[in-house]
């Protein structure tokens, strides 16, 4: 006991030390049951008894022999009585202050013969005290108990100390701060179906630890093995006995490769869906073992480590697809009820719950069974209302046995359930994931998105017949204006009817035709639609009587449209949406005489504007163009292309004999029509009025270019052009565009070609039959450009390198890319992989890094000349 040095102040030699060792006594406290406690034992007789303890009887004897000494000494302390009294008055003072001391709590960390070690718990500190400073009975405490105490200081070394020391409730007590340590011994089975505990050792001061641990105090599902590095926190069970709790892997000694799926990504970093338990890991792009480049829906296999306190996904290597499997999917087709269907809209942020929706189903045992579903379990993402019947199937996951709904299809039976109002309609227009839909029973087309089509494995097309339901759009901020159309289901062709059918086989007579309501002799604007029409009109007999009918170009025989003065045999119906009477099956039964006003001889032409289900030719001569509408022609429309040689008859409307449409239209071999001769001078001019096609207001239909002089401010020779002048069909020439041409035989410009400055830029993006440009002609619009104006149908991604020539319409001031070439093909790296370290700042107003020398080898030249050759593992070169 005398060997320890922190107690060798508090060990006296004899009796009659220094007297500051007898004041000791003050710092005695009460006992539970009120009795002083003194520095020594105290005897049930109220003797005194020291560290070496002998029996009662030499007690007494000892005590009656040392009777003259005591009086002799209280002699002496009455002598010193006024001395002391002023060191008294000092050591209450002190004692006071001790008194006021903060109380602290801690663990029993160790026991020797006389005195222990106390580990603290609300700081990292190991303190030494003596038996002699525990209110209570020694025997009665062991190592791992909970006490409180309070910290003084050795009066001689100055160093802390535990005094006042108290048991307190057996609870359990941890260490706020975290230790280190290593796994010595493994959690395993005992054979009788429990499990022994484990060990780990950790390092205090020099001496070594060891504290038991079980399979419930280890954080997160991982298994510890021997020699692993774990942090964890000291605790005292309800027994009093130390133990590691809220034990943490740190870095395994032998690293466990996990397995997941790549369930989301952002700019740098992910999170990896595990797949031994529902968890999500966070992984960096860095962590890739083999630089392999990680993509959202990747199987993968990694290592977990612990960092900053979080768990993290290592060492991450790409494993082939359908290498994980998270879940065993039941063949079986279930039949349900929907019970509560998924939130949409902004209700989904405050959704918690990862299956919110609830399935009813029958069970095999014929009892009631509920089963839950998430947004992924849709075949599609239509809307499901309460009580939908539906059919499903039971996935049940591998990681914890969770049973969910999945592969759920709406049935038709729950249209009659729900009692909501179906309406059909047939599809007009298809964007890019949504399109518009031409209802039956309301006249303002219907927005609809592809998620709301119930049958996902079907494309959506123009012209296709569907059922759906109508609501009102509650994310629009017009939602009191703006519906949409959801529940979307196929039909079979022929199923939708706009019109019942009134009366069959009525005869009449055509008064007037059917004109297109964009149709005149100019060039039809862009904005303007091919289905705005103006409808012509029947007159029939009804009982006596003459009554007027409308009818449209789609309800009669596009090879043999109806003129005026025509007998007619067609169908009354009436319009669902607006209950108008309107003729339909409209067929000519007997032509009139003087109803084709046509000079019945074929003429020949050119191709040189072609819109959305028409177009125009341009004439011979060159000086005039006449629509035509694709009905009349005679092939297939989408192989047409600007220039063909066509040739048609004429059919003249009106009676003015103003109004003229090709019929009959029949694409020509390639050089049926003569060309004139071209001369060899080639000149350079500008344009001084384009063709009718990009400026419809104008009078003349053919453009006009001046050559360029000599002489600044003369005005130079005029020829005319027309669609076959130009080397590029597709080229918009405009007012002040300079141009290269030559003069053919007949005085009029040939081979015009733009002189425009080439640009180039980057593709920012592409949607389909279009695109856009990384290029800003208007602040924050990205430049525009169509597919066919791509030059050797060349495929184009983001990111890829053009030249083009930009183009802005002096009608519209819209800006556009023609004559798109691609230069080379997108090879940089992703964003997310380039390193931090190479991008640049162009703050100028920081500090900035000069070279003052380049670096140089140990001779003087720039790197090193000795040459770097192969050599294999430990073997040295000679």
């Amino acid at each position: 006991m005398s060997s320890d040095p922190q107690w060798k102040s508090f060990q006296p030699s004899t009796m009659d030390s220094d007297t500051a060792i007898l004041d000791f006594k003050t710092l005695s406290i009460s006992s539970p049951n009120g009795s002083p406690y003194n520095n020594g034992r105290e005897g049930n007789d109220g003797s005194f008894n020291g560290d070496n303890n002998t029996n009662s009887s030499s007690n007494s004897n000892s005590f009656n022999q040392s009777q003259p000494r005591e009086r002799e000494r209280e002699r002496e302390r009455d002598q010193r009585e006024p001395q002391q009294s002023q060191q008294q008055q000092q050591q209450n003072n002190s004692d006071g202050a001790y008194q006021s001391a903060t109380r602290e709590t801690g663990i029993i960390e160790k026991l020797l013969h006389s005195y222990g070690f106390i580990q603290c718990c609300e700081r990292q500190a190991r303190l030494f005290f003596h038996f002699s400073q525990f209110s209570g009975n020694i025997e009665h405490l062991k190592i791992g108990d909970p006490v409180e105490f309070e910290m003084t200081y050795d009066r001689r070394t100055g160093k802390p100390i535990a005094s006042f020391i108290t048991k307190i409730a057996p609870e359990v007590v941890l260490s706020e701060e975290r230790v280190t340590g290593n796994v010595t011994t493994e959690i395993r089975s005992d054979g009788q179906g429990g499990e022994t505990q484990g060990r780990i050792s950790y390092e205090n001061r020099g001496e070594c630890f060891f504290l038991p641990y079980n399979k419930d105090d280890v954080e997160g599902n991982v298994t510890l093995r021997s020699g692993d590095k774990v942090s964890f926190q000291i605790a005292a069970n309800p027994r009093g006995n130390l133990g590691a709790s809220h034990v943490r892997l740190e870095n395994p000694a032998h690293p466990v490769r996990y397995q997941g799926v790549v369930c989301s990504m952002k700019e740098s970093f992910g999170f990896i869906e595990r797949a031994d338990v529902v968890k999500e890991i966070f992984f960096h792009f860095s962590e890739s073992k083999n630089k392999e480049e990680i993509r959202l829906g990747d199987d993968v296999e990694f290592t977990i480590q612990t960092r900053n306190g979080k768990e993290v996904a290592c060492n991450i290597t790409v494993l082939p697809r359908g290498s994980i499997i998270f879940e065993d999917v039941n063949d079986e087709i279930m039949k349900g009820q929907v019970l509560k269907p998924l939130e949409r809209g902004q209700n989904v942020r405050h959704q918690n719950d990862p299956l919110p929706g609830r399935i009813k189903y029958r069970a095999a045992d014929h009892s009631e069974s509920e089963v839950a579903f998430g947004d992924k379990d849709q075949k599609g993402d239509f809307t499901l209302k309460h009580g939908d019947w539906v059919s499903f199937r039971l996935a049940i996951d591998r990681r914890d046995g969770l049973k969910r709904a999945t592969d759920i299809s709406l049935l038709d039976e729950s249209f009659n359930v729900s009692g909501e109002r179906r309406e059909q309609g047939v599809v007009t227009a298809v964007k890019d994931g949504y399109g518009f839909l031409r209802c039956v029973e309301r006249e303002p087309k219907l927005f609809f998105h592809f998620s709301e089509v119930l049958n996902v494995d079907k494309d959506v097309s123009v012209g296709d017949e569907v059922e759906f339901t109508m609501i009102q759009d509650q994310a629009s901020s017009f939602s009191h204006m703006r519906q949409r159309a959801i529940r979307i289901k196929h039909l079979s062709p022929h199923t939708v009817k706009f019109e019942n059918v009134m009366e069959q086989n009525v005869s009449g007579s055509v008064t007037k035709d059917v004109l297109p309501g964009y149709w005149n002799q100019r060039s039809p604007s862009k904005n303007q639609s091919n289905d705005k029409t103006d409808p012509g009109t029947i007159t029939y007999t009804v009982n006596d009587g003459k009554k007027t009918i409308s009818y449209s170009l789609k309800d009669c025989d596009h090879k043999c449209l109806p003129k005026v003065g025509d007998q007619v045999e067609f169908d009354i119906a009436q319009v669902k949406r607006n209950k108008e009477l309107v003729a339909i099956n409209v067929r000519v039964s007997q032509r009139a005489a003087s109803g084709d006003r046509g000079d019945g001889q074929l003429h020949q032409g050119y191709i040189a504007a072609l819109k959305d289900g028409y177009g125009f030719i341009e004439n011979l001569a060159h000086d005039m163009e006449v629509f035509f509408h694709f009905s009349n022609l005679d092939g297939d429309a989408n192989k047409l292309e600007l220039g063909f040689e066509v040739e048609f008859t004429l059919n003249i409307r009106g009676t003015s004999g103003t109004c003229m449409s090709a019929e009959n239209v029949k694409v020509l071999p390639k050089g049926t029509l003569k060309a004139p001769t071209v001369l060899p001078d080639v000149l350079d001019g500008k344009v001084v009025r384009p063709l009718r096609s990009v400026n419809p207001e104008q009078d003349q239909y053919a453009g006009l270019i001046e050559a360029s002089t000599e002489t600044e401010g003369e005005k130079g020779a005029e020829y005319e052009f027309g669609i076959t002048s130009l080397t590029n069909k597709r080229e918009l020439l405009q007012v002040g565009d300079p141009v290269n041409f030559q003069v053919d035989s007949q005085g009029r410009a040939a081979n015009v070609a733009a002189i425009r400055k080439k640009r180039r830029a980057t593709v920012d993006s592409v949607k389909g039959l279009f695109g856009f440009l990384a290029y800003e002609v208007e602040e924050g619009k990205k430049l525009f450009f169509h597919m066919s104006e791509v030059k050797e149908n060349a495929t184009l991604q983001a990111g890829d390198t053009v030249d083009f020539v930009l183009v802005t319409n002096h009608r519209t001031g819209k800006s556009s890319a023609c004559n798109v070439t691609k230069v080379c093909e997108n090879t940089q790296r992703p964003e997310r992989l380039i390193s931090r370290l190479r991008t640049t700042s162009v703050d100028d107003t920081g500090p900035k890094l000069t070279v003052l020398r380049q670096p140089k080898g140990p001779d003087g030249t720039k790197g090193f000349t000795i040459v770097r050759v192969p050599r294999l593992p430990g073997v040295g070169v000679e």
